[in-house]
């Protein structure tokens, strides 16, 4: 048996401890938007938060998630921000890689608010878009990074509920 915080609320899973946190998420969690790429971490459409920082899913044992905050794409509510800039800044194509490419830029405004036009390059550089909307991400990104008061923020599970959900 498994626990950790999901998206605010606390879960709780008993599968093999060598389950992928993508297939836990996907299969026993019925939360679809982390997508599996390469199954290999290199392709970053798995992209989640582990403890506010960027993570491949794909290649995480859930044991090793035991006790930790996870942050899907679905915990951002589709009002995030970052969600928000994607949109106005038309850059879905197929959507594939967007949660993981959302997720990675989540992380890296919670830890450097006004990233350089490099720092965003080297902080996505995992993160492959099939279709090349990489002008798109980068103008995206940019527009939250030159903010006067920058206004993202990493999901808050104190403010979710502290409902206790297990799945088997």
């Amino acid at each position: 048996m498994f626990s950790f915080t999901l998206n605010g609320e606390a879960v709780s899973v008993d599968i093999a401890a060598d389950t992928p946190l993508l297939w836990t998420l996907r299969d026993h969690l019925q939360l679809n938007g982390t997508k599996f790429g390469c199954g290999a971490g290199l392709c970053g459409a798995c992209t989640v938060l582990i403890d506010g920082q960027a993570s491949r899913s794909c290649i995480l044992p859930v044991a090793a998630i035991d006790g930790k905050n996870i942050t899907t794409i679905e915990g951002l509510g589709g009002e995030h921000p970052v969600q928000q800039a994607w949109i106005e800044h038309s850059v879905a194509q197929c959507g594939y890689c967007q949660s993981g490419q959302i997720m990675s830029t989540v992380a890296l405004l919670a830890s450097n608010p006004q990233p350089t036009e490099d720092e965003i390059k080297q902080a996505l550089a995992g993160n492959i878009c099939r279709c090349g909307t990489y002008p798109r991400i980068l103008s995206a990104i940019t527009s939250l990074a030159h903010q006067s008061t920058p206004s993202v923020q990493l999901f808050d599970p104190s403010a979710a509920s502290n409902k206790e959900i297990k799945y088997s």
